[in-house]
């Protein structure tokens, strides 16, 4: 050890007395000297490429510096600002941007869809306008420009936004009249009731509406003067106790068959293990409870569990003979309405029931639910769904 050291001093010695080259110190250094020699070369380097690659920044040579874009005037268009502020928007404005969402989905179908799908996840009035706004941006220097403009300039001309606003008519023409605008509110007090109905048959909570609708239209126009003096103010459901049974006009044979539609497994209209006993009594005496169940005042659940067993069961009995009817409402309602023995499945169902009149008008049962059904009317409350029916 002591004869390394003194090596190691003799070397630095006659270093230090004459000046040599890199190469010939290199040859006076051992392995370990060698890579101690390298390591603080390198370790130097890489200190150096740190501070400069810092000063560079420093300096600025890194900074994009930005500029005005060249699509700023249009974007700080103030009279679109103040145009379309949420204060000023109405069904009118709203559904001339819809319609202006049409007219780019011929020219640019991807940008129309994506706009389509942000404005069902918006609750800001002015969002389709905003979003179109945007897009219209990049029109300008487009070659189809002219032709996208000229077309939504035509469509705007005949779209009458004045006429809207001011037309509170429905095309519907029962929906016109003063019993529709009572009903309304009290289908709303069974919103909860409906809903449940819906789950435990597996069938679209507005089908069962529908047939409410086009029950109690029926009713409140063959009793008006009842209507007058205590349904249409007190907004209660009219609830039958004689001939046909609770809100929905269910008869005592048609619930019955119903009741054995639901166990036995053999029947055409069984519609499976999970709902055989959505209907189980509580006591022996079935007929009795079968009566107040549909008959109660203060909860009509029952009368909407029947209501969606028969239109259930009436699809499936359709179904297995080899008619698909799901897509078809009108005739569901109508056999609803019929009852189970006019219920013949066959290739060309009809669409009638009832007739009801209501004022200068006469309707079917089956359409006057059907009206209901694809109005829009209380979408918010029990929308369309994608299936009708849960198997």
């Amino acid at each position: 050890m002591k004869t390394q050291t003194k090596s190691s001093e003799n070397i630095s010695k006659r270093v230090s007395k004459k000046k040599i080259s890199f190469a010939k110190l290199w040859k006076y250094l051992k392995v370990k000297g060698k890579i101690y020699l390298v390591f603080i070369h390198l370790f130097a380097l890489v200190g150096f490429a740190i501070i400069g690659a810092w000063a560079f920044y420093e300096m600025g040579f890194t900074k994009n510096r930005g500029g005005v874009d060249k699509n700023n005037r249009y974007l700080s268009n103030n009279t679109y600002n103040e145009m379309y502020r949420d204060t000023f928007y109405g069904r009118g404005e709203i559904l001339s941007d819809y319609l202006s969402i049409a007219v780019l989905r011929n020219f640019y179908p991807k940008n129309a869809d994506l706009i389509f799908k942000a404005a069902q996840c918006s609750d800001r009035p002015t969002a389709v306008k905003e979003m179109l706004f945007a897009a219209e941006m990049y029109m300008k220097d487009d070659p189809k420009s002219n032709s996208y403009y000229s077309l939504l300039d035509n469509i705007n001309r005949n779209f009458k936004t004045q006429n809207i606003s001011n037309n509170d008519k429905n095309l519907i023409s029962w929906m016109n009249d003063t019993a529709w605008l009572a009903l309304k509110g009290a289908i709303l007090r069974d919103t909860a009731v409906i809903e449940e109905a819906a789950r435990l048959t597996g069938v679209e909570p507005r089908m069962i509406v529908a047939c409410l609708v086009g029950e109690q239209v029926r009713l409140f126009n063959s009793k008006r003067e009842m209507f007058k003096r205590y349904l249409g103010p007190m907004k209660v459901l009219s609830v039958q106790s004689q001939f046909s049974l609770g809100v929905n006009g269910i008869k005592d044979f048609t619930a019955m068959k119903v009741e054995q539609n639901l166990v036995d497994t053999a029947s055409i209209f069984y519609m499976g293990k999970k709902y055989e006993h959505i209907l189980d009594f509580q006591t022996d005496d079935i007929t009795n409870e079968r009566i107040n169940r549909l008959t109660n005042y203060s909860n009509h659940l029952y009368s909407y569990i029947y209501t969606g067993c028969i239109l259930h069961q009436t699809m499936l009995q359709w179904r297995r003979s080899g008619y698909e009817i799901q897509n078809r409402p009108d005739i569901l309602f109508t056999l609803f309405n019929l009852g189970f023995a006019a219920s013949k499945p066959g290739p060309n169902p009809q669409c009638g029931g009832s007739h009801i009149n209501v004022g200068d008008e006469v309707y079917t049962f089956g359409v006057i639910c059907n009206d209901f059904y694809y109005s829009g009317e209380l979408a918010e409350y029990f929308p369309l769904k994608a299936q009708r029916f849960v198997e």
